[in-house]
């Protein structure tokens, strides 16, 4: 596969002289190997930098050409030995607009971004959070660092936390990180583990969770696990294929460890009244590990979207455990936090792993439950 800068080729007509005086053009010539391979597909594997969905906007738009014809079809396929020439437009400015927010950065080069989120930040902006984003806060941090994502000047976002959990994350600054960033998250080669404090105790100790998860049938901002056995009976009953099967909730895993308990939930049980658990996701559904916990009768403390009750069921007397279960009481948010983030680096190879200690409310809060007589 051969390239070459093609801007000022005097070969070009004036139509395409106008194109290259507003964007960069390369030239590749097409391997005899992918003859007949559609060019959105192509593309991306001979320049690395496109994404297929932003390879066939660039076709879309008339901006790859084949000697000296646009080419306008992500369906064309590829001409052995082919003169494929891309005009790339610059990127456009991202919508949201760049704040100076200070951010805890980890981990920093030309690739991409860690940082360490805190709680009360969103991650992307939405109605009612236009502003004040981490995507916000990126533009302005990554302010002429940005190569373009989809053609748009942005951070590369790949994964989320909600509003209230703190912890890691990665974000691309360029089109081929974020590419090799969301292979990664899609084939499960990251290592993500979380650390939650939940009400009550999960049974066993050290477990696996693994069901689906959809949108709540019943109240649209929340998700709940999907009944197997209903949806199989649907499946059946409505002669509905395996994909209509799949639309009716995501396939998600989460395994857990109780790493230390906390009080009893009565005198005579020997059940613990709080956990510290770790969670590590095979999977990221929306809410994943809240609506697992919650699933399996450990909700998190705070959690006042899938908490059942705010507080906390233990067995005690004294100032020292009112004082521990008010604590819990006016936790104001889900107590989670993302503690772990490890992944390949998508372009020098890297063996990544960052960790970071929970924020100040959640030691606060485990500090107090440690109070609890066991």
């Amino acid at each position: 596969m051969t390239y070459s800068n093609d801007t000022n080729s005097s070969s070009q007509n004036s139509t395409n002289a106008a194109q290259d005086a507003r964007a960069d053009s390369l030239v590749i010539i097409a391997p005899s190997e992918f003859a007949g391979e559609r060019l959105d597909k192509w593309l991306p594997i001979a320049q690395p930098e496109l994404s297929r969905s932003r390879a066939k906007a660039v076709i879309e738009a008339g901006d790859v050409f084949l000697n000296d014809v646009a080419i306008t079809s992500a369906k064309h396929k590829v001409v052995a030995e082919g003169r494929y020439v891309i005009r790339m437009p610059p990127p456009l400015d991202a919508e949201p607009l760049p704040e100076d927010i200070p951010l805890d950065v980890l981990f920093e080069d030309e690739h991409l971004i860690i940082i360490n989120k805190p709680v009360g930040m969103v991650v992307h902006p939405a109605p009612g959070a236009s502003s004040g984003t981490l995507v916000n806060a990126l533009l302005h941090h990554c302010a002429g660092q940005l190569s373009g994502i989809g053609g748009v000047a942005r951070p590369g976002i790949v994964h989320r936390l909600d509003k209230d959990t703190s912890g890691v994350m990665v974000a691309a600054k360029t089109e081929f990180a974020h590419t090799g960033l969301s292979s990664l998250f899609q084939a499960h080669f990251m290592e993500r583990a979380y650390l939650a404090v939940t009400r009550g105790a999960p049974r066993p100790l050290v477990g696996r969770i693994e069901n689906r998860i959809a949108r709540s049938t019943t109240d649209r901002k929340k998700m709940s696990v999907v009944r197997e056995a209903h949806f199989a009976a649907s499946a059946e009953w409505h002669g509905e294929s395996e994909d209509d099967y799949e639309q009716k909730g995501k396939h998600a895993i989460t395994n857990y460890k109780v790493l230390e308990q906390f009080g009893r939930v009565d005198a005579t049980s020997g059940l613990p009244a709080a956990t510290l658990t770790e969670c590590r996701l095979e999977t990221g559904r929306t809410h994943q590990i809240r609506v697992h916990m919650a699933h399996i009768g450990a909700p998190l403390i705070g959690d006042q979207t899938y908490g059942r009750y705010r507080g906390l069921k233990a067995f005690g007397s004294g100032p020292t455990f009112e004082a521990t279960t008010e604590v819990c009481k006016n936790f104001k948010r889900q107590a989670l936090h993302a503690a772990i983030l490890g992944f390949e680096h998508p372009v020098t190879g890297e063996n990544m792993r960052f960790e970071t200690p929970p924020p100040q409310d959640m030691l606060d809060l485990l500090e107090a439950l440690r109070q609890l007589p066991s």
